[in-house]
C-alpha cells in the first residue's frame, strides 16, 4: 500500500501570537503535552512497524511542533526508515536547527510560515540559510495581507532563487485583480490559493491514497471531511480506502485541494507535494498539463489568471 498520512495530534499550543490565528499562544496543560508526546510515540511506533507498506507522512500540529522534542525526535527516526518517502512537518521555524543533523535529509522536509512580527526578520532569515547549508528540503511562506506585502518581497530577494516563497491568501481577504497580480508576482502559483475550489462531487485522493489521523487513530479522509474510515492501530481502516467524491462544497486550504484529482497540483509539486516544494519549472508558472483533465483545468486557467473551477 502506498499511503500518504497527515497526522495531527492533540497538541494545539504555539509560542507565537498571530492575529489571523485561533490557536495563537495557546497553552497546553502539562497533561495533554503527555497525551500528545504518548500519542506521537504510538504513531511513529506504528509507522516504522510498517515495512510492508510505502508511506509518506505530514505533520500538521494546530500549535508548533518542532519546539517540543518529541516531534524533532519523530521526524530523525522516520527519516531513516527505508519504507518512508517523505516525512515532513508545517512549522514556524521557532526552533533550533542543529537537530536536523541526525535526520537523513534525503526524506525528512520542512514546510516553514514566517510571521511578520513574531520574530526578528534576520533570525528567522539565518535559519533557512542553515537549512540550506545543511542540505534540507523546504519552502517558505507567508500569509498575503496587505502589511506582509514588503515583507514577502525582501524574503523573495534574499531566499535563494530555489528555494519556493508561497503565498496564502489570507482569510476573509477579497482580492482585486491588481492585488492578485502583486502577490502572482513573487509567487507565481498564487492564483491557486486565491479562490475556494469547488470540490463537491470531484475525484479527490483523499480517503484512497491520502488520509488524516489524529491522537487516537482515528482515520478520516481529510482533516475537513469528519466521517471516520476505521482506526489505524487496529488496521479496520484499511478496508474502507477506496475512491470517493468530495462531500464539501468547496475545498480552501492546500492541504485539502492539493489532492484534488481536478486539479493538476500533483504535476506542480511532483516530489514535494507535502513540504509544497513545486517542480524547478512550476515555480515560474503554471505547469505543462499531463492528462485531458490536466488541460482543461489549465486552459481555464491562463484565459481567467485563476485556478479554474468549472
Amino acid at each position: 500500500m502506498d499511503l500518504t498520512i497527515l497526522y495531527r495530534g492533540p497538541l494545539a499550543s504555539c509560542d507565537y501570537d498571530c492575529p489571523y490565528c485561533p490557536f495563537a499562544k495557546r497553552r497546553d496543560s502539562t497533561d495533554r503535552l503527555r497525551a500528545d508526546r504518548a500519542a506521537l510515540d504510538r504513531f511513529t511506533t506504528w509507522a516504522r512497524a510498517q515495512t510492508g507498506d510505502r508511506l509518506s507522512v505530514l505533520f500538521t500540529p494546530w500549535g508548533e511542533g518542532l519546539v517540543r522534542s518529541w516531534y524533532r525526535r519523530a521526524l530523525v527516526d522516520l527519516s531513516h526508515e527505508p519504507h518512508i518517502d517523505r516525512v515532513a512537518i508545517q512549522t514556524n521555524l521557532s526552533c533550533r536547527t542543529e537537530w536536523l543533523t541526525e535526520a537523513d535529509p534525503d526524506t525528512v522536509a520542512l514546510w516553514c510560515t514566517y510571521h511578520p512580527g513574531q520574530t526578528p526578520y534576520e533570525r528567522f532569515l539565518d535559519k533557512t540559510r542553515r537549512l540550506t547549508g545543511a542540505g534540507i528540503r523546504f519552502s517558505v511562506g507567508i500569509v498575503g495581507l496587505p502589511e506582509h506585502l514588503e515583507h514577502a518581497r525582501r524574503l523573495r530577494g534574499e531566499l535563494p532563487e530555489q528555494v519556493y516563497l508561497w503565498v496564502n491568501a489570507a482569510d476573509g481577504h477579497t482580492y482585486s485583480d491588481e492585488e492578485a497580480a502583486l502577490w502572482s508576482e513573487l509567487d507565481p502559483l498564487f492564483p491557486f490559493s486565491r479562490h475556494p475550489h469547488r470540490s463537491a462531487g470531484r475525484a479527490c485522493r483523499t480517503g484512497s491514497s491520502v488520509v488524516s489521523v489524529d491522537g487516537e487513530g482515528t482515520v478520516r479522509r481529510c482533516h475537513f471531511v469528519k466521517a471516520e474510515l476505521g482506526n489505524l492501530y487496529d488496521g479496520s481502516f484499511r478496508a474502507a480506502l477506496a475512491p470517493r467524491p468530495c462531500p464539501l462544497a468547496v475545498c480552501d486550504c492546500h492541504i485539502g485541494y492539493v489532492h484534488l484529482e481536478t486539479l493538476p497540483l500533483y504535476d506542480v509539486f511532483a516530489g514535494g507535494v507535502l513540504e509544497r516544494v513545486p517542480t524547478e519549472e512550476a515555480r515560474h508558472g503554471p505547469p505543462a498539463p499531463t492528462s485531458a483533465s490536466d488541460r482543461h483545468t489549465l486552459q481555464l486557467y491562463r484565459r481567467s489568471g485563476r485556478p479554474a473551477t468549472p
